[in-house]
């Protein structure tokens, strides 16, 4: 069973930083084999993607919210995603979930990853993230 655990959430200054993590583990996983993205849900709305990451060749892919100011990352060796988060606004307060998708359903093409939730197999259950004005 794939798990995925994302930790590094919490309360920070509007204009401040937080990076999460989302680690991966289980029999079978191979993370290589996997792409990885950053969603998040605030109370009320519907739940968003944010990025997504190839972690065999290390393509990513943004949606406009975020762009410039989120940064995706991975580390092979820790099966582990990052999401450098700065500039952060009030607006960006939500609970942040990363899933995973077997890089080969997605044909090249990334941005599945972030609009297409129904592709994504595996969730984690989400770290929360508050950014006070």
């Amino acid at each position: 069973e794939v798990q995925l655990v994302e930790s590094g959430g919490g309360l920070v200054q509007s204009g401040g930083s937080l990076r999460l993590s989302c680690a991966g583990s289980g029999s079978g996983f191979t993370f290589e084999d996997y792409t990885i993205g950053w969603y998040r849900q605030a109370p009320g709305k519907e739940r968003e993607g944010l990025s997504c990451i190839s972690t065999s060749e290390g393509l990513t892919y943004y949606d406009d919210s975020v762009k410039g100011r989120f940064t995706t990352s991975s580390d092979s060796a820790k099966n582990t995603v990052y999401l450098q988060m700065n500039s952060l606004t009030p607006e960006d307060t939500a609970d942040y979930y990363c899933a995973a998708v077997p890089t080969d359903r997605l044909g090249g093409q990334l941005w599945k990853c972030v609009y297409t939730l129904r592709y994504l197999e595996v969730w984690g259950r989400g770290t929360r993230v508050t950014v006070r004005g």
